[in-house]
């Protein structure tokens, strides 16, 4: 059985809370110090809806996996809350790859990622930056740009209302210290980040979760909404497997992803709706496998 550590490291502006998945073998010190993998979940998700899932699931498969609370969300520090920054996602990966590197368990020089629907955004990033960074596998991945983000948000029009709302909030929040919040998903609030009913995240059996607040930061739709991941494709030289199905959020993006990377790259069509790659059996296992196997081959 993996051992779970709770644990704590410095990111540039905020102290981030994770837990670190061992191999029993690695905490006893029967074997070699063994390779790391860091673990993003999707975009306003705290570590025990989905990438504490998977990094236990890699820890089964003889990894040290990292899932951390990024800045301003869960246990870990930073203000404002609830605000989805690529560019402070992308560096508190950093952070999360120094200390797993410097864990005495983990071969500093075999580090992967591994990134959850837009956790594959931001760990595509943070690999593209990061020569660290060996291997990559992406599940379920959400790989926008501008055109996809018209697709999904009501065109130029919609786009550029949730930039205008994102500029007024942000105007408000410099102004008064106030964070305007909207929330992340609801089947009502038609301002709502997700505006439709989501199990997953409403079910508190499954990604409902105390620790989760259900609350979006308005000033963080431009950030959002200009961040253009089909475009880092060309950029990365490390290895990279998606796992993704028909039936998940934009396969289109995806395909697009996977077509413009510059190495090594192998795309693994499953079947199951997006959130059931969240938490859901065989999806899950299926790709903690197919991820285990590609670091295996490419660390």
């Amino acid at each position: 059985m993996p051992v779970r550590e709770r644990v704590s490291f410095a990111s540039d502006t905020a102290k981030l809370t994770g837990h670190l998945f061992l191999p029993d073998t690695a905490v006893s010190g029967d074997t070699a110090p063994v390779p790391g993998v860091v673990v993003a979940g999707t975009w306003t998700s705290v570590k025990e809806q989905m990438a504490d899932r998977y990094a236990e699931q890699l820890a089964r498969r003889g990894y040290a996996a990292l899932s951390f609370d990024f800045t301003g969300y869960g246990e870990s520090t930073g203000e404002p809350r609830d605000h989805e920054s690529p560019e402070l996602k992308v560096a508190d990966l950093r952070a999360a790859a120094d200390f797993l590197t410097g864990h005495p368990a983990v071969n500093g020089g075999q580090l992967g990622a591994l990134g959850v629907c837009a956790g594959a955004m931001y760990v595509s990033a943070f690999a593209a930056q990061d020569a660290r960074v060996g291997s990559l596998a992406l599940v379920a991945p959400w790989l926008h740009d501008r055109r996809i983000c018209e697709e999904n948000y009501g065109g130029t029009a919609g786009i550029e209302a949730k930039k205008a709302a994102a500029a007024e909030a942000r105007r408000r929040y410099e102004e008064t210290g106030e964070v305007g919040y909207v929330p992340v998903v609801s089947g009502s609030d038609p301002d709502a980040a997700m505006p439709f009913a989501v199990d997953f995240y409403l079910n508190p059996d499954r990604g409902g979760i105390p620790q989760w607040s259900n609350r979006f930061a308005v000033m963080a739709w431009s950030g959002w909404l200009d961040f253009d991941a089909v475009a880092i494709a060309p950029t990365l030289t490390a290895p990279v497997l998606l796992v993704h199905s028909e039936d998940g959020a934009i396969p289109d993006g995806a395909r697009r992803f996977h077509d413009g990377l510059a190495g090594p790259r192998e795309f693994l069509w499953t079947h199951g709706s997006q959130f059931d790659f969240y938490d859901r059996s065989p999806q899950v296992g299926l790709a903690a496998d197919a991820a285990a196997e590609h670091f295996a081959r490419t660390l």
